[in-house]
């Protein structure tokens, strides 16, 4: 088979895989003590392979093979801590092309036995910061192709439409009360989701603000901050598939109105809150979106504001039974949850104030 022909129905292959997929669902979460503000979650866990790095990894498929990069029998490889290595295994095996993924040694693992699950392997390093350069170095062992996420997040989705979140997003709130948000709020970790975002709300001139929520040990906030693009750390993010050690290409500042820091405790309060009020568990970086999210519904309900919140829920929480979701592991790492569970429940169901231990910024004019 030639080149062209090959791509052409690699092509038609993920067309077809993504008419099977429908959309993800708009789920209502009800606020007992606030009743003029709905809140959403935009269900990515629903996608074929449950989260949201599905759209990702079909639009990074998409346009590597637009580019040219990918041929019939290449080795696909990325660095990831699981979730866009499980959805890119997932597009490999529909093409038939090998593929491994460098991931912290630390990657939960159900993950691991996902990827086992679509055919990939796993390649595990101790240092999450590392993962990029060994896939660069794998990619080069193996004449492969190193998808970069981290680099081509921001670019890969047409953020004018073509029913990406945002889209699709906005199609599902036209028959709600308030069919524009107020907020939406998303984590980051290649920057993909808020790029696409942020862009879509000003091309299609809504007011809808775009908010990210950062977990703890991640230079998102700090780079967001300051403008720096040279931070690091030294360590990774506890909540898995969200934050960065350090500042990635495809993270763009300036596509996000404000940002929001969430301690690794209160996302973890936010997570189990949301066991209870949805029926269902739910992965930790859901949780530093929800708890992110908790000051601005606050800043609207003392401002008297009726309106909406749509929040992006990732993943499931399948995936994190012996960690988040684990007593003894929640134990290990000296987390104590109650005090931050009472204060969710207090606010929303009471309608008792808070004072979140949570840092928020918003960019001014300037430009850095």
């Amino acid at each position: 088979m030639s080149s062209r022909a090959w791509t052409k129905r690699a092509i038609r292959i993920i067309d077809a895989d993504f008419n099977r997929s429908g959309d993800t669902h708009l789920v209502p979460l009800r606020l007992p003590a606030h009743p003029g503000i709905q809140l959403y979650f935009k269900d990515e866990s629903s996608h074929p392979t449950g989260s949201l790095k599905h759209r990702l990894a079909r639009s990074l498929f998409l346009y590597a093979l637009a580019n040219g990069w990918i041929s019939e029998g290449t080795t696909i490889v990325e660095a990831s801590s699981g979730s866009t290595a499980i959805s890119e295994a997932y597009f490999a095996r529909l093409l038939d092309l090998p593929f491994i993924a460098a991931m912290p040694k630390s990657t939960s693992p159900e993950k691991i036995e996902r990827i086992a699950f679509y055919g990939g392997q796993s390649h595990l390093v101790n240092d999450a910061i590392q993962v990029v350069a060994e896939s660069i170095a794998l990619a080069a062992a193996g004449r492969g192709h190193f998808m970069d996420q981290f680099t081509y997040a921001e670019r890969a989705t047409d953020w004018r439409g073509n029913n990406n979140i945002a889209e699709s997003l906005f199609l599902q709130m036209r028959e709600e009360p308030a069919p524009e948000p107020r907020y939406i709020v998303c984590a980051a970790g290649t920057g993909g989701t808020s790029a696409t975002l942020g862009r879509y709300v000003r091309y299609r001139r809504h007011d809808t603000e775009v908010v990210v929520a950062d977990p703890d040990n991640s230079v998102l906030y700090d780079y967001y901050v300051s403008g720096d693009p040279t931070l690091t750390l030294n360590t990774g993010s506890l909540i898995e598939g969200i934050g960065r050690p350090r500042v990635e290409k495809s993270f763009l500042r300036r596509a996000v109105d404000s940002m929001v820091k969430v301690p690794d405790h209160c996302s973890l309060a936010a997570l189990q809150y949301l066991e209870s009020a949805l029926g269902r568990r739910v992965g930790g970086s859901t949780g530093t979106i929800f708890y992110g999210a908790l000051p601005l519904i606050q800043r609207m309900a003392e401002g008297g504001e009726r309106g909406s919140l749509v929040l992006i829920l990732c993943d499931g929480g399948e995936r994190y039974g012996h960690s988040y979701y684990s007593r003894d592991w929640l134990a290990a790492h000296g987390f104590d949850t109650v005090h931050e569970r009472a204060r969710i429940t207090d606010f929303l169901e009471r309608g008792e104030a808070q004072d979140w231990p949570v840092s928020q910024h918003e960019l001014t004019c300037s430009i850095n």
